[in-house]
C-alpha cells in the first residue's frame, strides 16, 4: 500500500483525532498529550517518522500502539523539508 503524505501538524492531529475517539479513552475522560511526530530513516515497512512520549498515557499504552501501527501505515512524514540556507543572505552586508 502507497502511504499518503502529512506534514508533522497534520500527523499529529489526526492521531489525537484517532486517540480520543477510543471507546476506552472517552469512557474514561480522559486528554492524552499527542507529540509530535519525529522524522527517522524509513524502517523495514518504509514508515519515516515516530511518536514518542505521550503525556497522561499510563493504562492506555496498549490503545496508542495501535492507533501508531495503523497510522504508521497510512501516511508518511512530509512537507516540512528545512531550509538549510541562510534566511538573511539576500540583506546587504552593513560591514
Amino acid at each position: 500500500m502507497i502511504r499518503k503524505t502529512l506534514n508533522a501538524s497534520q500527523l499529529q492531529q489526526e492521531v489525537n483525532r484517532r486517540i480520543h475517539r477510543l471507546q476506552e479513552v472517552v469512557d474514561d475522560g480522559v486528554k492524552i498529550r499527542v507529540p509530535r511526530p519525529q522524522l527517522q530513516e524509513p524502517d523495514k515497512t518504509g514508515c519515516n517518522w515516530t511518536m514518542k512520549n505521550f503525556g497522561n498515557a499510563a493504562g492506555f499504552e496498549r490503545d496508542i500502539a495501535g492507533v501508531l501501527e495503523a497510522m504508521r501505515a497510512e501516511y508518511n512524514l512530509g512537507g516540512e523539508a528545512k531550509d538549510k540556507t541562510n534566511p538573511f543572505d539576500n540583506f546587504p552586508d552593513n560591514g
